[in-house]
């Protein structure tokens, strides 16, 4: 639910604050007082398009903060995205500037508009004329139908779904194995050939590096023994010259013979020792090397053909060996799915028939099922709507069956009859904008007992109505209220007198300001309301009878 909302430089609203209740929340206000910018800024927190002409003239931009109380869902959704929610609440944020541009923010973090706007669906539903207008699309009304059903109903959505989707994906690959017949035999053969070759050369990792070393040592191997030769001089040469190791041994010699008189040498002598050993073992692998290097033509002919014969294989499919061979896992795994003797059109075609026949089997059961919920929701509306001065008027839930689709087996449309001499019509249709309001409210309050406490906000929903129908309607919001938090923008002191908390909208020169009213200042409104001066006092005892009065159920349906 919303816990507060904080506006500024908004239409007509410089700064407001304002904070609402659990149950039934009422705003009331003169005509042009500013109600509207109170939705306005609730709707710019859930993501809907910003309008530049709706900042207060001679500022900058609007603002608009909402602190909401959010379920785990939506609080993991929000964490997702980096943003912090304490004690189950998140603050959201919009600001608009007077030339166009919005920003989004969740506890801080910018986000984009379109991820408010799919969080905003979990936070608040707000019916009021666009609402009406979904109300007559028929994807609407088969997801209120549906959301009318239980458990058992939406795991059977879930599987009747789950079955088209196999179905659609068994149709694919019929088709692709249909239409890619020839290019599936070339595929074949293309990679039968090259993993083939991949198999008669039987590279290993790494062997293109290898084979690149030892290429070059034979290429080279006059100019690797002249310089390995002379290295090998330096360090042990075998005519009388004194040469490396000679002359480390010297050293060693003198640091030892030096630290008779200052011991500090010893370790000098050690190092010139450690230094000794490592030259004489590298003479010794010199000496290993040269007697390896030995020229072979035929060798190096070969090395270079394998060479060659690697690189040709790489070509198009991998840098170096090590990937080709990546390359031949993937290439055989392909090559055994398209040889698959089962994976045939044959098979295919049967998989196709069994994905389509547990279609057909889902989808009658969801018939029936929807059925079964059509019946239960027009027995409830048609209750409702009798309350709502349409008696005898009946909401008829049809299902006509059509060829399967991704939704199930039938087409659902909303029948309305406004009165028993008058024909039923799509709501889609034949229904005014007061019947649809009425109906949308209907709706409401029959599904209230099976749905997640939410948030719901009214406007316009007592539109054209008065007398006992007001009250009605009233009464109808305070049972809503009981399970949801309830917003309505109302005209009709009927109406308002239901609220657990009023918030009236005062329009001061061209400044508006939100107070949330009680005792006498609500007596007040609720006389202003009825057109009544304030000083009146039957007008005075009137209003005090309508609070009274909307604490005492007002519907036989209660």
């Amino acid at each position: 639910m919303i816990d507060a909302l904080r506006i500024k430089s908004l239409g007509v609203i410089d700064e407001a604050d304002v904070q609402f209740s659990p149950g039934l929340t009422v705003v009331t206000g003169e005509t042009g007082a500013g109600k509207t910018m109170v939705l306005t800024s609730l709707s710019l927190l859930l993501g809907t398009r910003a309008d530049s002409q709706t900042v207060r003239q001679g500022c900058e931009q609007a603002e608009v903060d909402g602190i909401f109380e959010v379920d785990d869902m939506v609080a993991a959704r929000a964490q997702e995205l980096g943003a912090n929610v304490e004690d189950g609440e998140l603050i959201v944020s919009r600001t608009v500037s007077a030339k166009g541009r919005s920003r989004a923010h969740l506890a801080g973090r910018p986000i984009p508009v379109s991820i408010l706007a799919d969080i905003g669906d979990s936070l608040v539903t707000i019916h009021g004329q666009a609402d009406q207008m979904r109300l007559r699309q028929a994807s609407v009304q088969r997801a209120t139908l549906d959301e009318t059903g239980d458990d058992q109903h939406q795991e059977l959505l879930c599987d009747y779904a789950q079955a088209w989707k196999a179905a659609v994906d068994a149709k694919k690959r019929l088709d692709m194995a249909r239409s890619h017949a020839d290019e599936r035999a070339t595929r074949i053969e293309e990679l039968t050939r090259i993993t083939d070759q991949i198999r008669q050369l039987d590279p290993y990792p790494g062997e293109d590096d290898d084979l690149r070393t030892q290429t070059e040592r034979l290429t080279n191997v006059e100019d690797l023994r002249a310089q390995v030769a002379l290295a090998y001089a330096c360090l042990r040469g075998e005519s009388d010259e004194t040469h490396l190791i000679d002359l480390l041994h010297r050293v060693q010699a003198a640091f030892a013979d030096a630290s008779r008189f200052d011991s500090t040498l010893d370790s000098f002598a050690q190092r010139a020792h450690t230094l000794r050993l490592d030259a004489d073992s590298l003479a010794d692998d010199a000496e290993a090397y040269l007697s390896t290097l030995n020229a072979d033509p035929e060798r190096l002919n070969a090395l270079h053909q394998r060479r060659a014969d690697l690189n040709r294989l790489l070509q198009g499919r991998a840098a170096d060996a090590t990937q080709l061979l990546e390359w031949e896992a993937q290439a055989r795994a392909e090559l055994e799915e398209l040889t698959d003797p089962d994976v045939n059109e044959d098979s295919l075609a049967a998989e196709l028939a069994q994905a389509q026949q547990r279609v057909l089997e889902l989808g009658e059961r969801l018939s029936t099922s929807r059925r079964h919920l059509a019946d239960e929701l027009s027995e409830h509306v048609d209750a409702e709507l009798a309350a709502l001065a349409m008696k005898g008027a009946h909401l008829n839930v049809e299902l006509m069956h059509r060829k399967p689709n991704s939704t199930g087996c039938e087409d659902i449309t909303f029948m309305l009859q406004p009165h028993p001499d008058a024909p039923a019509r799509p709501v889609s249709r034949g229904a005014s904008g007061g019947e649809l309001s009425r109906v949308m409210l209907a709706l409401e309050v029959a599904l209230s007992h099976r749905a997640t406490p939410r948030t719901f906000v009214f406007d316009e929903v007592d539109a054209g109505i008065g007398g006992r129908t007001a009250t009605e309607v009233g009464a109808r919001l305070a049972r809503l209220a009981r399970v949801h938090q309830v917003i309505v923008v109302t005209h009709l002191a009927q109406v308002a007198a239901y609220g657990d908390t009023h918030l009236v909208v005062h329009k001061e020169g061209g400044t508006a300001r939100v107070t949330c009213v009680d005792g006498e200042e609500r007596i007040d409104e609720i006389v202003r309301m009825t057109g009544s001066p304030t000083t009146s006092e039957t007008a005075r005892r009137h209003a005090k009878e309508l609070i009274l009065a909307a604490t005492v159920p007002q519907s036989p349906c209660e």
